[in-house]
């Protein structure tokens, strides 16, 4: 498997560099293409790095990205604003043909980062045989560049890989995220920490188990196709954010109620992980 040369997307983000991380864990020594000069500077003192800024019609082409066996794109601009126009507006059409630039050039295989806003609001177990009914503008263009290369797939053949993420947590994360803001709390000695009722249930993974599963599904030469990323095990978010309240020495009282739940996700949902686990676990025969 290491002899695969992988080059990821988004290399410089939260997700990114973690997987970066399990690529080499696993032997890999993959190519990092970030957006900005200095987060590359500083991802090359343990892989191997390039700019490209995916905006900007003459970004890097497959020759410059060195022939990968697969490209894993991570990239992904405006999150947390799930409703912003720009993920339909600008996403798309920055992505999709440079994606299909790589295709028609010969990339035998492609890796992207879906969501599990794509289903919409279901409720309980999803499964990648629901159909993907999403009421965000960023489900609905992550929707949109799967659709557009499934058609891109007849034209020409390639191997696909939909990796439908779910919600995960860890170090590095962005500042208004959950666990970021919980351990900012804790760090200023705020005394309470301020949130929803926290009886929302959600498909979470701490980010090194996200990161790993994904570096195994890009060293795998196979095409995994639609696919769900998760725990498939759903845990409420309070009793989540009191497992990390549970390690401090110091616990902050949890003060339930403050926020009000999102409108674009049901209140009990979680992922399906059977595909994942007959993916990963035929790669080990």
């Amino acid at each position: 498997m290491s002899a695969q040369r992988i080059a990821v997307t988004g290399a410089a983000g939260f997700l990114g560099q973690h997987i970066l991380r399990a690529l080499v864990a696993r032997g890999a020594r993959p190519l990092a293409c970030c957006r900005s000069r200095a987060a590359a500077a500083q991802l090359a003192a343990w892989c191997d790095v390039m700019v490209c800024d995916l905006s900007q019609p003459d970004a890097c082409d497959l020759a410059a990205l060195g022939h990968p066996d697969t490209v894993l794109h991570l990239a992904w601009e405006g999150l947390p604003d799930y409703h912003g126009m720009h993920h339909i507006e600008q996403m798309q059409r920055w992505h999709y043909p440079w994606l299909a630039g790589l295709v028609r050039a010969g990339l035998p295989r492609l890796l992207v980062a879906g969501t599990c806003m794509e289903y919409g609001r279901p409720s309980g177990a999803v499964s990648e045989s629901l159909p993907a009914l999403p009421v965000t503008a960023y489900g609905t263009a992550k929707l949109g560049l799967l659709q557009a290369l499934e058609c891109l797939q007849r034209e020409t053949p390639f191997a696909l890989g939909w990796l439908r993420l779910f919600y995960t947590w860890g170090e590095g994360q962005a500042p208004n995220a959950l666990y970021s803001q919980f351990r900012r709390a804790s760090e200023e000695g705020a005394g309470r920490f301020p949130m929803s009722a926290g009886e929302q249930l959600r498909d979470y993974l701490p980010v090194t188990a996200l990161a790993d599963y994904l570096a195994r599904l890009a060293l795998s030469s196979r095409e995994p196709g639609v696919m769900n990323v998760c725990s498939g095990a759903p845990i409420s978010v309070r009793r989540l954010v009191e497992g990390w309240n549970a390690a401090l020495p110091f616990p902050l009282s949890l003060d339930l109620g403050r926020f009000p739940y999102p409108e674009y996700e049901a209140l009990a949902f979680w992922g399906d992980p059977q595909r994942l686990q007959t993916f990963l676990a035929d790669e080990e025969v």
